[in-house]
């Protein structure tokens, strides 16, 4: 979490996702998710299946409940900061344009990941990073919890009602409807349930974030 709490400030802000969002980190997640699942000798497929679906400590209970969930935590993080270092990842088509264009001070990031990993992601793609970035260190309750994007908007100094969320996934759209805010779909062949507009690539919504932002 980067950023001093302000007072509200009249505008529009724009909260977005990170992985699916703005970073194509699919294959990154399932090989690292596989190359655990190999080290403990679970099926990698239904693992991803449940990993997909909710936090890591969630995960090891419900596809490792014998094995010690700190243990399995740190084999999880030294996967995903060796994948930071040496994995093979990109931008979506239109983030770079997209987030340098907007005003300094009217969006930031929200993600379920950690700072650290965002911002060795975001180096090494070229994307520039906001003051406001809350991550999963930053809160207690996680996507779908309201709670992420409030505090970014707490941060930003902006009513709920001002901000927009690009969000891919379910979880992350419910987080940012149970905020109070509009939510916008991007990288899905069909609406995630809840959004109030849908476009089947980051691209796509482009012009239409900028049009709102500006």
């Amino acid at each position: 979490m980067t950023s001093e709490l302000t007072r509200s400030v009249p505008g529009k802000y724009v909260l977005f996702d990170v992985d699916g969002t703005l970073i194509d980190a699919v294959e990154n997640q399932r090989q690292v998710w596989g190359t655990w699942s190999a080290q403990y000798g679970l099926d990698p497929d239904e693992v991803y299946r449940v990993a997909l679906r909710t936090r890591p400590m969630e995960t090891f209970a419900k596809v490792a409940p014998d094995r010690d969930p700190r243990e399995c935590l740190a084999a999880l993080h030294e996967l995903e900061d060796e994948d930071v270092r040496s994995g093979v990842y990109s931008a979506f088509e239109g983030a770079t344009e997209l987030l340098s264009a907007l005003p300094s001070g009217r969006w930031g990031l929200v993600t379920s990941n950690y700072e650290h990993r965002v911002r060795g992601r975001f180096t090494r793609t070229g994307l520039p990073v906001p003051g406001v970035l809350v991550d999963a260190a930053a809160v207690t309750e996680g996507k779908p919890s309201p709670v992420p994007y409030l505090l970014a908007a707490e941060l930003l100094g902006a009513g709920p009602e001002s901000c927009l969320v690009i969000e891919d996934a379910p979880s992350g759209v419910k987080s940012g409807l149970r905020a109070g805010m509009t939510v916008w779909g991007v990288n899905a062949p069909v609406a995630v349930d809840g959004v109030h507009r849908h476009f089947g690539s980051l691209r796509e919504a482009v012009p239409e974030i900028l049009a709102y932002a500006t």
